[in-house]
Formats: C-alpha cells, structure tokens, sequence
C-alpha cells in the first residue's frame, strides 16, 4: 500500500510538472491596465521595426501620473492586493546568503521574472508599488496573474560574487519550477550582472530573455552562450542618459544585428525621447516585451543552435573586462529626473 501511495505521488508530481512545462510554452500574458502602461506616441522606427523611438514627456509622464512626483503614483495604477502573495525571503548559497522578495508561486511557476537594482538599491527597489509610475506594481500582478514568480534580490556587489548569488537564486528557483521560462531584468549597473550572467554555462544556457533598462553594454556578449542561443534582448534607453550614452548603446544593439548573419536576432530596442537614466524602469511596457520575447523564444527554439561547453563559468567570467567603464555615481537608486541619475 505505502509503496503504491509513493508511485501515485511521483506520477501526480511529473504530471504536475509536464503541464507546468506545457503551459509555459504556450503562455501569453494576459492584460493588467494596458491602457495606462501602453507606450505613448511612436515617433519614428528603423531597423525593421526593431527600433523604437517612443514620445516621452516629463509633464505627462511623472508629474500627472504621479499623485507626488517620483514618489506616489494614482491609485488608479497600481493594486496592493497582490502583497498578499509577496514574501521577504534569503537563501543560503555558497557565495553567501541571499534576501530576496518572491511575489506568486514560489514552486511551479510557469514564468520567473528577476529585477537586478542599480547602484545604490536594494531589493526593495524592484517591489515599490508606487515609484516609478506604479511599474514594479505592475509586473508584480502580471507575475500573479498568470501563474508566475517575481523575485526581486539584493547582492553583494556587480561583480563575480554578486554574479553568483543571482545564479545560485535562479538555480534554486528553476529547481523548483522546471518548466518556467527565465527572464532577467537589469537596472542601471545591474546590467553588469545581466552580461555576467549570460556569459556563465549554467546561466547562460538556462535564461530566455534579457530585459537592460538605461544600463550598459558589453561586447562580449557576442560570444557568450546566450547569444549562441539566440536569448531576445530588450533595451531601453532615455535619450538623455547621462550615466550610459544613448548612442554607445545604439550602436551595441545594432552590432548585435549585424553579428547574426544566419536568421535576424531577437533584439528590440526603444529610445524614450527626452527621457533620462531612471525613465526605462517607469515606461518599459512590462507585458508587451514578456509577451513578445515568449513569442520568439518559441521561434528561436525551433532553430536554436547547439551551445559547446568549452569554457567554464568561471571563464566566462573572466571575460568581462571590456565592459563599459564603471561610472561613479550617488548612492541613490535612479530616479526619473537627470538630477537623480
């Protein structure tokens, strides 16, 4: 009896994780107030469409849409509700202990979504429900809607050993939600930890997407085993970054482009006009990018190419040493104001 109860389970838990599996392949996200996030006016496009500029007004944008300026938004977008399945959580790995917040399911998810602050955050940067225009409320409620996770952590630096807290969380939660498609947002100089990621074997191989909001690029990623995998890679970009130049990171979404030479790469990037460092965090349309990087990485699967596993993570690591230089700036998070960064 007992041994025809452990089969019954085992049987129940690899159903449980087929369907998992299957639903994340054909998950699309559904609408949560699409009419308030949806991108105002295109102003032009290029690159096939691949290239966005957006209109982007500091009037409209922050000072109507936010009850006060930068630190409340309307009520009307956001949903504190979804706190009730928000958790402040830390993980002991070998690199050393690691506070997370996880809103949804922590074990079957059928997508994972992970915001990586910038200098001077923290993981309750990527939690506020009414910063920058109500946004990481925004994802939040996707994430719970639609069976997902949200994980938003801190770590010790943007180097190797933050680097490796951040895998060692994604391992731990993609353990538990095998069938779940990775998804990894970087803000600022948390996109130091995006490049770092996707250069790794483990990371690299497992992620599905790359979301960079006003952050910085780096020409190794070309060689790295998520760009073998063809993982889309979305940029945002204020037009009026003073911490990372618009046209330096222009130029490294289109040298993506151009380094793909079998089938184009799925790549998107938009340019907020007269936008500044933090603007990415408030007017990136969360649902929008998910939805269409779930769409090619369907697409991409199909062709996708098989990564060698010649170097180790470690050297792939090592790699990253022509990234775009470190910039000093204030402790602070970014802001959506050029004063800020």
């Amino acid at each position: 009896m007992a041994l025809r109860i452990k089969v019954s389970r085992t049987l129940l838990t690899a159903i449980v994780l087929s369907l998992s599996a299957v639903y994340a392949n054909a998950l699309e996200l559904k609408p949560y107030k699409d009419d308030l996030f949806a991108y105002p006016a295109t102003l032009s496009s290029s690159d096939n469409g691949a290239h966005m500029v957006i209109d982007y007004r500091e009037m409209r944008d922050i000072n109507a849409r936010d009850e006060v300026p930068e630190k409340r938004v309307h009520a009307q977008y956001t949903d504190t509700g979804v706190r009730k399945v928000q958790q402040d959580l830390m993980l002991k790995t070998d690199a050393g202990d690691v506070r997370h917040v996880a809103v949804g399911k922590t074990e079957g998810a059928a997508i994972i979504v992970l915001y990586l602050h910038g200098q001077g955050g923290s993981r309750k940067q990527g939690v506020d429900d009414f910063t920058f225009g109500g946004n990481f409320n925004r994802i939040k409620n996707l994430m719970a809607a639609n069976g997902g996770l949200y994980l938003s952590p801190d770590f010790t630096d943007f180097g190797d050993t933050g680097t490796a807290q951040v895998a060692a969380l994604i391992d731990h939660y993609a353990e538990k939600s095998p069938g779940a498609k990775i998804f990894v947002a970087c803000g600022s100089m948390g996109g130091s930890l995006c490049w770092q990621l996707a250069a790794r074997n483990d990371t690299g191989r497992r992620i599905d997407g790359l979301l960079l909001l006003g952050s910085l690029w780096d020409e190794s990623f070309l060689a790295s085993p998520a760009f073998r995998r063809h993982v889309p890679v979305f940029f945002g970009q204020g037009s009026k970054d003073p911490v990372f130049p618009v046209e330096k990171q222009e130029a490294f979404f289109r040298s993506i482009i151009a380094k793909s030479k079998a089938y184009p790469y799925p790549t998107r990037f938009v340019r907020f006009e007269t936008g500044t460092h933090g603007t990415p965090i408030r007017m990136t349309d969360w649902r929008d990018t998910l939805n269409w990087m779930l769409s090619v990485g369907k697409q991409a699967a199909r062709r996708r190419p098989t990564v060698p596993a010649a170097a180790s993570s470690a050297g792939a690591t090592a790699r990253f040493r022509s990234r775009a230089p470190a910039v000093r700036r204030s402790r602070r998070s970014p802001s959506d104001r050029p004063h800020s960064g």
